[in-house]
């Protein structure tokens, strides 16, 4: 991936938006009037995927402008191959295609594995995360990934037996799903 060039950044209100909806919230509570700011977005799934050979997972490497916005120090966070839910589709129909429009690899259906659900940035949009596990190799390997239309993504292999460092290495941006899944897998396949 090429170097990180920003420039002209600048925040602007919306008002018509695509995927996220900001809204204000009227409710009582205990008998007492509250409003509190919310954005309606989209539920999503992220995919923890484990490549077999390299024994690595596969991370997506990708420029998140709200990330840069509040902390110009991290002009990339490391996530799971993730994507919204957005079609009318099965969640791991949705799972397979961000898994190849992003990563690359053609995944069967049958071998998508839940792992769980859960909710993130709960004071801000309460959306719901689907959380998935495939296992991967070459032979599975049909693009390059790297996302669609103008998504620049990179492809990360990091290795298990630098994953759990990973997960306390402040100086790389990455989410709690992501925390969480490797933990997961640790639990599960008894690994480093």
């Amino acid at each position: 991936m090429d170097p990180l060039q920003v420039s002209d950044f600048s925040i602007h209100p919306i008002e018509n938006t695509q995927y996220v909806k900001p809204v204000t919230l009227k409710y009582k509570q205990n008998n007492t009037n509250k409003t509190w700011e919310a954005v309606q977005a989209h539920d999503s799934v992220a995919i923890l995927l484990y490549h077999r050979i390299k024994d690595a997972f596969v991370l997506v490497k990708q420029f998140r402008p709200p990330v840069f916005m509040h902390h110009k120090e991290y002009p990339y966070t490391y996530e799971l191959c993730a994507g919204l839910i957005d079609k009318d589709c099965s969640l791991e129909q949705t799972a397979i295609e961000e898994i190849e429009e992003e990563c690359g690899y053609q995944v069967p259906i049958n071998d998508i594995q839940k792992i769980s659900s859960f909710f993130t940035n709960v004071g801000v949009s309460g959306a719901k995360q689907h959380l998935y596990f495939a296992i991967v190799d070459e032979d599975m390997k049909i693009s390059d990934g790297g996302g669609i239309h103008d998504e620049q993504i990179e492809i990360v292999y990091l290795p298990l037996e630098e994953a759990k460092k990973f997960i306390y290495d402040e100086a790389k941006a990455k989410t709690p799903g992501l925390m969480f899944a490797f933990y997961w897998f640790f639990e599960k396949y008894n690994k480093v």
